[in-house]
């Protein structure tokens, strides 16, 4: 589909769950992997690629496509659940290596707003759009959870626990960077 709209793929990353949850009927294998679709619209305009902080995310070698990081923690559901909820700490992974620091991300079925929490946290600009009500009061607390500072740290810690001293130097320097979303009503 995404060919016939004049999309570029660009790369299917493999998101390989390292802690799936378990398959309950137990009559099927164990769903432990996502894939993630890259593609850009204009085959003509060049992309944005953090190769350089990819390489350093991945221990000095060219990143992959097959990415290892862990399936929604139970920290990150402390405001509610959403049935397609993403890990904070891939959000950041594909923020920093398709952005630059203040760029704008639409996200237009952003349900919990991981990738707003991310932005924020990445010190990028974001515009989330639900068409559920329940979905945006989940995002809304999730916006108020990361105004508190020690709350923000604690998130920016568990995105480093998955990375190298190349992210940690960069969420050191937006210790203090307030959330860069649009507010949304509170009523």
């Amino acid at each position: 589909m995404l060919n016939e709209l004049d999309f570029r793929i660009l790369n299917c990353i493999t998101w390989a769950k390292t802690n799936p949850p378990p398959n309950l009927s137990c009559k099927f294998f164990t769903h432990s992997t996502e894939f993630i679709l890259w593609a850009r619209k204009n085959k003509k305009v060049t992309h944005y690629y953090n190769y350089e902080l990819m390489k350093e995310i991945n221990g000095g070698t060219q990143m992959r496509d097959l990415w290892s990081l862990p399936a929604i923690a139970k920290w990150e559901k402390t405001c509610g659940k959403h049935p397609t909820q993403k890990p904070l700490p891939l959000l950041a992974r594909i923020i920093l290596v398709s952005t630059k620091e203040n760029a704008w991300i639409l996200d237009p079925f952003c349900g919990s707003s991981t990738t707003g929490i991310a932005a924020s946290l990445l010190n990028r600009n974001f515009l989330g759009i639900d068409k559920e009500e329940q979905f945006l009061e989940l995002s809304k607390n999730r916006r108020k959870e990361i105004d508190d500072i020690k709350k923000r740290n604690d998130y920016r810690e568990k995105i480093i626990k998955y990375s190298d001293k190349a992210l940690k130097e960069i969420l050191e320097v937006h210790e203090e960077t307030p959330y860069f979303g649009i507010d949304l009503p509170m009523d």
